[in-house]
């Protein structure tokens, strides 16, 4: 009786027309994503130009609307096939932001560098801390406080863009934010490890850790210089020509699909090739925004694909342990830039600007570390309750994040045309 009420469940969804939700859940997936993009860009638009939202906002929230916190027309598992198309559009941005991005300027004010890597380590750390206290198991904390060092490089990149800021409240946020990122990937490689070891002692558990880190973290660093010489290599043959951009994302899929298969980071190999290749190239690298059309199509996909990963289950009883999340990694970071501010030279004003713009969290870190998007049940051992509040701060910092950065960099730091 059941089999036959789902398949007789299943022929309604198939005949129904495209326009009502059963129609919309059994077209087919393509078609879906396309819908998707449509309704998404005019959502943008719209909000845009009545509220002056980041258009990245609209985006998302199709994604959410779509997905399963409202309409649930798709589920966030069924992503799984678009990982790899997701993944280049995420490599893609890595890239861009990598090849803005001066370390030289680390060299050339050691504050600032001591400030890059105080904001991360104090907001994961409070963030870790204040979980430990409400009783989160000691060992899932620290592996929330590490995602939550993350700020999102993607939304931050996209930010800037639309809003054209430029300004050294701009640049630090870049470099803060490819920094944090970096810590973040290197910090959940050994929690991992240490979670999902269940044999030897615990010796041998952080040795393991600790050369496994090494490999990964000296990997990616020979993977992304060697892609970023190949560009400097290779790009004066197409130099003045449409073909550049293709070469630039033909590079991004090669080494995001290289760092996949020898279980290296992509987020670290794609932030050192663009690295690589700025320091190579200087003047002569022109890297479009989103490396071209096609790199813009795959960015609205990819933050639609953020909306549909959107959570809200558990948020009536979770409810404190996201504002925990939340305000203990914006005291964290605050309270970081603010004590290295004037030495590094930044105003104060600059510094709130600063702090309020790295609030957009990411689980980026572990989205491309993860075969699938449930990257939470790659976690062996960690408390449920902990990682859904984790979820839920993400979600709510994804979706507003990005108007707290373009107020900060806008309003603030005033460095938008």
């Amino acid at each position: 009786m059941t089999i036959a009420a789902s398949a007789a469940s299943a022929a309604s969804a198939a005949s129904a027309p495209l326009w009502t939700l059963d129609g919309l859940r059994a077209a087919d997936p393509v078609l879906g994503i396309a819908l998707l993009m449509l309704v998404a860009i005019l959502l943008a638009e719209t909000l845009h130009r009545v509220w002056r939202l980041p258009r990245i906002c609209g985006h998302m929230l199709t994604g959410a609307i779509a997905g399963p916190v409202m309409l649930r027309v798709l589920d966030g598992l069924e992503l799984d096939p678009w990982k790899p198309l997701i993944d280049l559009a995420i490599g893609a941005l890595l890239f861009e932001l990598g090849a803005r991005i001066r370390p030289r300027w680390l060299i050339d004010n050691p504050w600032l560098a001591a400030s890059c890597v105080l904001q991360s380590l104090l907001a994961g750390a409070l963030v870790a801390v204040a979980l430990g206290l409400l009783g989160a198991p000691w060992l899932t904390a620290a592996v929330a406080g590490t995602v939550a060092m993350a700020s999102s490089p993607v939304i931050v990149l996209a930010v800037a863009h639309e809003t054209r800021a430029r300004g050294q409240v701009t640049e630090r946020l870049l470099m803060m934010t490819v920094v944090n990122a970096v810590l973040a990937v290197i910090g959940l490689k050994v929690l991992r490890i240490l979670m999902a070891s269940d044999s030897g002692t615990a010796g041998d558990e952080f040795l393991r850790a600790l050369v496994s880190a090494l490999r990964v973290i000296s990997g990616s660093f020979l993977l992304g210089v060697a892609c970023g010489f190949a560009l400097d290599r290779l790009s004066p043959l197409v130099r003045g020509t449409p073909a550049m951009p293709v070469l630039q994302i033909a590079l991004v899929i090669i080494a995001s699909m290289l760092a996949a298969q020898w279980t290296l980071s992509p987020l670290l190999a794609l932030l050192v090739a663009g690295m690589t290749a700025r320091a190579r190239m200087k003047h002569g690298l022109t890297v479009e925004p989103h490396l071209g059309s096609a790199g813009a199509v795959l960015t609205v996909v990819l933050f639609i694909s953020l909306g549909l990963l959107f959570t809200l289950e558990g948020l009536a009883t979770l409810w404190p342990w996201v504002l925990v999340i939340i305000a203990a990694r914006l005291v964290g970071s605050g309270l970081a830039i603010g004590a290295l501010a004037r030495i590094s030279g930044l105003g104060w004003r600059q510094a709130g600007a600063l702090a309020l713009a790295l609030q957009p969290m990411s689980s980026l870190a572990v989205l491309l570390a993860a075969d699938t998007f449930a990257w939470s049940t790659q976690l062996p051992g960690a408390h449920s309750p902990t990682i859904q509040a984790l979820l839920l701060a993400v979600t709510l910092m994804q979706l507003t994040g990005p108007v707290w950065t373009q107020l900060s960099l806008r309003h603030l730091a005033r460095e938008t045309n």
